[in-house]
């Protein structure tokens, strides 16, 4: 309940000095109006209505309401149709919205005529439910309080349950209710615009309540009352422009009739003229009145209230006042409102303002008036392209290129490079409103005769080779040469014409050198293969690239056509323009390997629907050539693709390309055996040539293998010759064994998809298993190079092998698979161990040296750090799968704090894996690994070991992380981590101290370790962990209090202490719903609830205290390593205090203190806590206020029959009052 004072609305005959136009007593000093001395006040006069002769006016401070009688109402109270006939309330009527809102308020109009109090009492209580109070303002309140007494009466009418209001309420009908809440105000000023908006009583009565109900401590009060009070300051400007039209035109006309000669003019007409304009004159000054007492009284307030939505509607409407009247209200006073919420911390209120802002500068007549601001915001406005919300980004990208379309001199280079790179922006909004501004900056400033006219000189077809040109320049100028993709998605929409002009790009690209006219570079000419691919791809797909959107979505039947027309237009054109150019750029594998991307695109339907064969046989033969010429990966695995697509069996062209690829697949065989008899023949004595035949001829073959089945050609036979010959001598190059190996797996993986997709016989099963055989020993031997490279492939073919042809294969119904099963052996399970030890978890002095000097190549230690990662994915597949004992993660595992940052996802990943296959053994494997780090300190240390040491911490904090990744539920993780216990316990009085029994045994120091998982026990396996302890104490240890046997000391503390500190996840468990929504009152009593769970829980485990029946204790896997290994200190351990590193947290520091000075606004804005009414920032809002506010009042601007205001304003962008909204006070 909210019982904070709120203003009361006085006597002004009570007051020192008089008060604004609307005559509430405000506690700001933004509210007092020194000039209103010897202005008239508005009062609340008699039930008459006004005639022409207006009365002096009171202060509607003074004011009693009379008892309302009418519709609905019995007594001033509203009342409803209780069998739910039609709705009498003005709420009702407006929420259900089944009447037209003309007619709700024509009607109230009519009651208002008959007795205005009654229709008055109605509205106000309109307003009071509008804000979900259930109160009803009653003839005794009106009769004997004031408006502030009123409200506070109202505020205790909340329902305390709910928070909600009809502004807030989800649902369209309460959304529908807001609009028709809007219209109502709007159409209730527009009926009443012409008599009884000037009645001196209407419009104090509402603005008074208003002004009062938007000072409340209650938000929903605060926020309907502004709603309606800026809706109907709207309608008031409207009535106040068509005021000042009516003048002009009254204007227009007086000079006309006074201007004629004496004996034609009517003086009658004139003395109308003159006494409409009177009229007219009075009524501008009243809704003067009237706006001024609302912006004073509310806006000015209001604009920095501590909801966002309240400051989102002020904004939001004083936009529209300064669109709909520029010439009041689009001035520097008004503006600085928009300029300094700029920096508002809620987006909602950001995006808000440039709208507004946005709506101003689509007209071009308004620049003039809107220079002072530009100037002075447009750094912020800039800066918000980087802001945090995308919407708002957005936005502001798009207020920024209608500045510039306003003005090309307006926005510096800096501002324009500003906003030109977020076309490589993820997002795509942003990075399309980008595109737009760059299409303005850069795409639209051509001289179109000119163009032409080079265009014919060269002889083109299109005259957009210059922009083309400007395109490609901005595109290398980026430096972000990967990205070209995303420049054109981000120029798609605005710049599809450019894009789309194939015949162009091509004509740039193929055309000579011609005197006095420059080409395209070398680097030119690459980056617009590059551009003119990506656009083929966006016109053949009709999607934006990976990485932007969140997926392919469905075309419309409109955007599909255009897909299907744009991928025949591309399809036409570069059947005959590609050949040409593969031609010109055969020699140039980086132009090549683009260029064979743009088949894939085609409508190949065209080749045989065209008669255009001969096309396709041109292409073909570039192909080969290019084939012939390169032996680069990217190039030769473009060719395998396009030869792909072309062999697909739906199209007929497939015949006429199967025999050209077979006809290069035989003389590249051929070749290939008579390479490999040479090089196997000569041996050692082998020269250069004859390893690049061999090398060059593999890799296409390899190439070709991935995409296409090769199996009759029968490759793996000379491979496997070649392998061994490596293998037996020692002497084969390592490229060559490297493609060696990754033909003969792609041979493999093909005779299986044969052997899957048909009915194998059984010798087709042996036979395959033969090869699967030979090459896994090969692979093992392989593990054993010198060769880093051949290792590393023999690493991961033999992983994805043993994947492929584990017990998964016979998984759907394949058990005839089942003699292709392999399960690796212990030999080759800890061979794989040892090579991921040996190549992964490397120490960083290590990869230095194995970089050769190359450590400040940042780019190569991404790339050797990413192959790294790869491994061991790779292994740690094989754990998560079983195919490799689990045991072996222990090894893994033993790492995760040391490689945190170069590993910690992949280990985390493995071992949430791992405990949901078996979380019992998952639990022996993590304190296996803690055993094999405790037995390395005690080779390096001694039995005698530093347990203040930075080594032994780290053991514990390793503990400590895996301790946590246990979770909350006790229940499900309790059998594990008892075993886990149980382990630890015996591996610390595994080994006896040889001094004698008063010594403690050699490993006792492990208990300190151990005690790291004691949390995670619950209260009765404690106990039982605590006596299984106890027999493996004598009596003597139980007494010893030296140094030495403090770890026994801690533990045994760990088990006996916290037993009430049990933590059961409120999912597990058949109570786990009833507990959920357990009352106070239906609770079981503590002690019995405990007593019982103790007897039940604690029995069983006692039932098995003697064995504690869980598997025995994992035996450390044997290391059979081919490269000698010291013991590494585990050191550099991160924050035990997060998850993230030293250097990520410095990254994430820095990267937010630079978004910080780049977007102004990036941090949150959380809502207070408190109920607060107003934002400030300290006393810089008070002294603004001072200086501007209490001098402002609205000024329409003089009609022509108007003094002319000629007084300067003061600068009302003064840096210094800047709003930061660093804070949020009272007001």
């Amino acid at each position: 309940m909210i019982t904070s004072e709120l203003p009361v609305l006085q006597d002004s005959s009570n007051e020192s000095g008089a008060t604004d136009a609307v005559g509430l007593s405000m506690s700001m000093s933004e509210m007092e109006d020194p000039e209103a001395k010897g202005k008239k006040k508005r009062g609340r006069p008699g039930k008459q209505l006004p005639t022409s002769n207006k009365k002096p006016r009171k202060s509607p401070m003074d004011k009693t309401v009379s008892v309302a009688r009418g519709r609905g109402k019995a007594n001033g109270v509203a009342q409803h149709n209780g069998d739910g006939g039609d709705p009498v309330t003005l709420f009702e009527v407006v929420k259900l919205g089944k009447s037209a809102m003309q007619s709700v308020v024509d009607e109230w109009i009519e009651s208002y005529k008959q007795d205005r109090d009654l229709a008055l009492l109605d509205l106000i209580n309109f307003f009071i439910q509008c804000s979900g109070c259930k109160g009803t303002v009653r003839i005794e309140m009106f009769r004997n309080m004031q408006n502030a007494e009123i409200i506070r009466k109202m505020t205790e009418e909340f329902d305390e349950d709910s928070g909600d209001y009809p502004l807030t309420m989800p649902g369209p009908m309460w959304k529908k209710f807001r609009y028709n809440f809007c219209e109502f105000i709007s159409v209730l000023i527009r009926q009443c615009q012409y008599s009884i908006i000037y009645d001196e009583y209407m419009m104090d009565t509402v603005i008074s309540l208003l002004t009062g109900l938007s000072d409340s401590q209650v938000r929903a009060f605060r926020h309907t009352s502004t709603l309606a009070a800026m809706k109907l300051m709207t309608a008031l400007v409207n009535v106040a422009l068509n005021l000042s039209i009516h003048q002009d035109n009254t204007q227009r006309q007086y000079e006309a009739e006074r201007n004629k000669i004496a004996g034609k003019r009517a003086n009658e007409k004139l003395e109308l003229l003159l006494q409409k304009r009177k009229e007219l004159q009075e009524n501008q000054d009243e809704i003067e009145n009237m706006m001024n007492s609302i912006f004073k009284g509310i806006f000015v307030h209001r604009y920095r209230d501590a909801i966002a939505e309240i400051r989102a509607i002020c904004i939001e409407e004083i936009g529209v006042w300064m669109k709909m009247y520029s010439d009041a209200f689009l001035n520097d006073s008004y503006l600085k409102y928009v300029g300094w919420t700029l920096h508002d911390r809620q987006g909602e209120v950001r995006l808000k303002c440039l709208k507004a802002l946005q709506n101003l500068y689509t007209n071009r007549e308004l620049f003039p008036k809107l220079e002072l601001f530009t100037n002075r915001f447009k750094d912020r406005i800039v800066s918000m392209t980087l802001d945090k919300e995308y919407d708002v980004a957005v936005e502001a990208i798009r207020l920024v290129t209608l500045i510039l379309q306003g003005s090309e001199d307006a926005l510096s280079n800096e501002d324009c490079e500003n906003v030109y790179h977020l076309v490589y922006s993820a997002h795509r909004p942003v990075a399309v409103a980008a595109g737009e501004f760059l299409h303005r900056k850069l795409f639209s400033r051509h001289d179109p005769q000119a163009e032409e006219a080079l265009a014919k000189r060269r002889g083109r077809s299109s005259p957009n080779g210059n922009l083309i040109r400007m395109l490609v320049l901005f595109f290398l100028e980026s430096e972000l040469h990967e990205h070209a993709a995303y420049l054109v998605d981000s120029l798609w929409e605005s710049s599809q014409e450019l894009l789309k002009d194939w015949e162009c790009m091509t004509e740039l690209l193929l055309e000579e050198a011609v005197q006095g006219e420059e080409v395209l570079s070398d680097r030119q000419e690459s980056a617009l293969i590059e551009l003119t691919v990506c656009t083929i791809r966006q016109a053949a797909e009709a999607h934006p690239p990976v990485g932007r959107g969140t997926g392919k979505r469905v075309l419309t039947a409109k955007e599909r056509k255009t897909q299907i027309d744009d991928k025949n237009k591309l399809t036409e054109h570069f059947i005959m323009a590609l050949p040409m150019l593969l031609s010109k750029y055969q020699a140039d594998s980086e132009k090549v390997a683009n260029l064979l991307q743009i088949p894939q695109y085609f409508d190949l339907d065209v080749y045989s629907a065209g008669r255009m064969e001969k096309h396709l046989d041109a292409l073909l033969k570039q192909i080969r050539l290019v084939v012939e010429k390169h032996i680069e990966i990217d190039v030769l695995e473009a060719c395998s693709k396009t030869y792909s697509i072309l062999c697909s069996e739906e199209y007929t062209i497939m015949n006429r390309v199967d025999i050209a690829r077979s006809q290069l697949i035989d003389e590249m065989t051929d070749r290939f055996a008579h390479s490999v008899e040479e090089l196997l023949q000569e041996a050692e004595e082998a020269d250069d040539d004859d390893i690049y035949n061999v090398l060059s001829t593999l890799k296409r073959l390899t190439a070709f293998h991935n995409a296409h089945d090769l199996t009759r050609w029968d490759l793996f036979g000379n491979c496997y010759r070649l392998l061994k010959a490596g293998i037996e001598q020692g002497s084969m190059p390592e490229q060559i064994a490297v493609q060696a190996l990754q033909c003969s797996h792609y041979s493999i993986l093909w005779q299986l998809v044969k052997i899957t997709e048909g009915s194998p016989s059984k010798d087709d099963l042996v036979a395959l298993r033969r090869v699967v055989k030979s090459f896994l020993a090969v692979c093992q031997q392989c593990l054993s190079n010198v060769n880093t490279p051949v290792k590393e492939q023999a690493f991961m073919l033999l992983c994805d092998l043993l994947m492929i042809f584990s017990h998964q294969l016979i998984s759907g119904g394949r058990e005839g698979l089942q003699p292709l099963v392999f399960n690796p052996d212990s030999t080759l399970q800890n061979e794989v161990l040892n090579f991921v030890l040996d190549h992964v978890f490397i120490d960083q002095d290590d990869e230095s040296q194995s970089m050769e000097g190359d450590e400040e190549d940042e780019a190569n230690k991404i790339e050797a750090l990413h192959k790294r990662r790869n491994l061991l994915a790779a292994f740690c597949k094989l754990i998560i799968y079983d195919i490799v004992d689990m045991p072996a993660a222990a090894d893994i595992f033993k790492h995760y704090m040391k490689y945190y940052n170069d590993y910690g996802d992949i280990i985390k990943e493995t071992l949430s894996k791992t405990r949901q296959m078996d979380k019992i053994l998952c639990a022996k494997t993590l304190i296996l690994s803690l055993q094999q780090l405790f037995n390395e300190l005690l080779q390096d240390q001694g039995p005698n070991l530093d347990r203040t040491s930075s080594h032994v911490s780290g053991i514990k904090e390793l503990a400590r992380r895996f301790a946590l990744t246990f979770g909350l539920d006790q229940i499900k993780t309790r059998e594990a981590v008892a075993t886990l216990h149980k382990d630890g316990i015996e591996f610390a009085f595994k080994y006896q101290n040889p001094r004698g029994p008063e010594f403690p045994p050699i490993n006792l120091a492990f208990l300190e370790v151990l005690s790291e998982f004691s949390s995670k026990l619950i209260r009765q396996d404690k106990k039982t962990v605590h006596s299984y302890l106890e027999k493996f104490m004598s009596e003597s240890m139980s007494e010893r209090r030296e140094d030495v046997w403090l770890p026994l000391i801690s533990y045994r503390n760990s088990l006996l202490t916290g037993g009430d500190e049990d933590h059961m996840s409120v999912t597990s468990g058949s109570s786990s719903k009833a507990g959920s929504v357990r009352s106070k009152k239906g609770r079981p009593p503590l002690h019995k609830k405990r007593i019982e769970e103790e007897s039940s829980v604690e029995g069983s485990w006692m039932l098995r205290n003697d064995t504690l029946q869980t598997p025995g204790p994992l035996q450390t896997p044997q290391l059979t390593s081919t490269v000698l290994r010291e013991n590494r200190p585990v050191e550099h351990m991160p924050d035990p205090d997060s998850d993230v590193s030293p250097v990520i947290r410095y990254i994430h520091t820095h990267t937010e203190t630079i978004y910080i000075n780049l977007r102004g606004l990036m941090e949150d804005d959380a809502e207070p806590i408190f109920e607060d009414v107003m934002m400030s920032s300290r006393g810089q809002l008070e002294d603004m206020n001072e200086e501007f506010e209490d001098t402002m009042v609205i000024d329409l601007p003089p009609s022509r029959n108007r003094r002319e205001r000629a007084e300067l304003r003061p600068d009302f962008f003064d840096s210094a009052a800047m709003i930061e909204d660093e804070s949020v006070g009272k007001p």
